[in-house]
């Protein structure tokens, strides 16, 4: 299919990335901002996403429907879009982007099946696209070839087979251990700080631990940033490890902490906000602080 038009939802630092990659292989990439913040609206604009007021006139216009969202709204948006289906005489092919368990997917999928539309899964691995390397795209399920359009510039598809689960399973695999060891660094942190021992603990790090110093350093800082939604994903590689017979409370863990950095004073800031002048010493002050406040 050339130059398909795309349903985006939402305009997240993600989902906004992603749809200005649409745009520059030419594809007309629409979405929904009713409700939506500030930031979602200068994010859209930024990448040329066209607004049609509703999920009814975003599923009449859309030959796809890409899902980027935080996990715990995958499922509620997914049952609009059924409805707005329902409501349709167009049925677009259902695409989750989302960072959700085996189960989860699913759930979702027999959701949009219901409503009559085929339902593809993708587990994206890497930064938004734009930013470095290119952004892989795992898809899985019947009819992903379907998705061979996005295969350029900077996005990778990458095609796991027609078990349509699987490549939920890659982004959990893949996130528990990255998005896991970034709690790991910081709870290591805070708990130093907590203890009185950051200056000792942190000179140890970092004389015999290099690997690992210079990636707390490089996001323990930003982690605020992003920890709301990634404490979801944490819930979700909890249920993901459980079902497949691992222990699920490495990651019930990472999400705890995920929540802690997000009741911090800087879970108020976003990838465009966030102080790059402020120094790892300083966030785990702010962490410890309200590790403190909380107990």
């Amino acid at each position: 299919m050339s130059n398909p038009t795309i349903g985006v939802m939402s305009p997240g630092d993600m989902g906004h990335s992603v749809a200005r990659a649409l745009n520059e292989i030419g594809c007309e990439v629409v979405t929904v901002l009713s409700g939506r913040s500030e930031l979602s609206h200068i994010r859209a604009k930024r990448s040329n996403m066209i607004d049609l007021g509703s999920l009814h006139e975003m599923v009449s216009a859309s030959d796809f429907i890409f899902s980027i969202m935080p996990p715990e709204e995958a499922k509620n948006f997914a049952k609009k879009i059924a409805d707005a289906i329902n409501a349709s005489d167009k049925a677009p092919i259902f695409v989750d982007c989302n960072a959700i368990s085996p189960d989860t997917t699913l759930s979702i999928a027999a959701v949009i099946k219901a409503a009559g539309a085929d339902f593809l899964n993708v587990g994206i691995i890497g930064p938004p696209p734009g930013r470095g390397s290119k952004t892989k795209f795992y898809a899985s399920g019947e009819g992903a070839n379907l998705l061979q359009f996005i295969n350029q510039n900077d996005i990778q598809l990458v095609l796991a087979g027609d078990e349509l689960i699987k490549a939920s399973a890659i982004k959990m695999c893949y996130a528990a251990l990255t998005k896991g060891t970034m709690t790991l660094h910081a709870s290591v942190l805070v708990a130093a700080e907590l203890l009185g021992i950051s200056e000792e603990v942190q000179s140890e790090i970092e004389e015999s631990q290099q690997f690992h110093w210079d990636a707390m350093k490089k996001r323990v800082s930003m982690l605020a940033c992003d920890a709301g939604r990634w404490a979801g994903e944490m819930d979700q590689i909890s249920d993901t490890f459980g079902s497949a017979g691992v222990t699920p409370y490495l990651h019930k863990g990472a999400a705890d902490v995920f929540r802690l950095l997000d009741a911090s004073p800087l879970g108020n800031e976003t990838r465009e906000t966030y102080d790059k002048s402020r120094t790892i010493h300083q966030s785990i002050e702010i962490y410890a602080e309200t590790a403190r406040k909380l107990k």
